[in-house]
């Protein structure tokens, strides 16, 4: 027999024959109908019931305002620039991250038109995909020049919201000229190869030789691989190799170029009077190495 701590249990058989029994039973306490043995279905009240809802509602609506007052302080925090627009394209809410971008304070941002704020929208393709985003909740992804300051690179994502959409604004400038760099860098280096003229080689941080074009592998007359791993040292002679690898911890201290008369040693002895010159290849975090120009110098 059920103790007054535990539920009453009653076979789905037995419910059905005896229902207003039961029904009454579970005013008292909660009436637990099994099927072949295991619990299936609890019978309770109705203002039990009505107080295990309002518990439950309760907790889901605390969860859901703890979940968005993480999320608004998750795009506060964000460096991202984000604008929250309506479907009449009025700017609703910006982040911190915005202002700053913008050069405007919240206060006068929020309920502006927001090709008021940005005029240059008026000109740019991105407009046609914030129409997009608003009347089809179509999402953009891109990287556009100009659209708050010239020779400004900003990616922009486009997220549809229940507002209306989300425009988030990163400056990916910096990224963008490296980029050139990196593009002018290797125009550089097949200019020098078109040249003929100018040895070229790439070393790590410790001398050994990563890479070598031929005019530098024809001079000292090796084969390419033969080179790799070398310290470019020992492809000088003694006495010039002191001067070289003073000059060259001189490029990683002080980060400039240095240009020095020098002489390599030829697979079969002979001597050949160059120029170096030396510069710098920089990671992102520290030092990757040197590039080594080389030249015949006219002794």
């Amino acid at each position: 027999m059920a103790t007054a701590q535990e539920p009453q249990r009653v076979s789905a058989a037995d419910f059905i024959r005896g229902f207003a029994n039961w029904r009454l039973q579970s005013a008292r306490k909660p009436v637990v109908v099994t099927h072949h043995g295991k619990d299936a279905h609890v019978l309770i009240s109705l203002d039990d019931y009505r107080r295990l809802d309002g518990k439950t509602a309760r907790d889901v609506a605390a969860a859901s305002d703890l979940l968005q007052a993480s999320l608004a302080g998750l795009v506060e925090s964000v460096r991202d620039a984000v604008i929250l627009i309506d479907r009449q394209r009025r700017i609703v809410a910006v982040n911190p991250a915005a202002s700053d971008m913008l050069e405007m304070s919240a206060a006068s941002l929020i309920g502006a038109e927001l090709t008021s704020v940005l005029p240059s929208l008026g000109d740019s393709l991105i407009l046609h995909h914030i129409v997009r985003l608003l009347d089809h909740r179509e999402r953009f992804s891109g990287d556009l020049p100009g659209l708050l300051r010239p020779r400004q690179w900003l990616h922009v994502d486009l997220v549809p919201a229940p507002v209306g959409g989300a425009i988030m604004l990163r400056d990916v400038s910096e990224s963008m000229d490296e980029f050139a760099a990196g593009g002018m860098r290797a125009a550089m280096l097949d200019a020098v190869e078109a040249d003929g003229g100018i040895g070229h080689a790439c070393i790590s941080v410790r001398e050994a030789v990563e890479s070598a074009n031929a005019t530098l592998t024809e001079l000292v007359g090796v084969d390419p691989a033969a080179i790799r791993r070398v310290r470019f040292s020992a492809l000088l002679p003694v006495g010039q190799r002191a001067a070289f690898v003073e000059a060259l911890e001189s490029v990683f201290r002080l980060r400039d170029p240095a240009r020095l008369a020098s002489q390599m040693v030829t697979r079969d002895g002979g001597i050949v009077a160059v120029n170096l010159t030396i510069a710098e290849m920089r990671g992102p975090y520290a030092s990757d190495g040197a590039v080594i120009l080389v030249t015949r110098r006219a002794d």
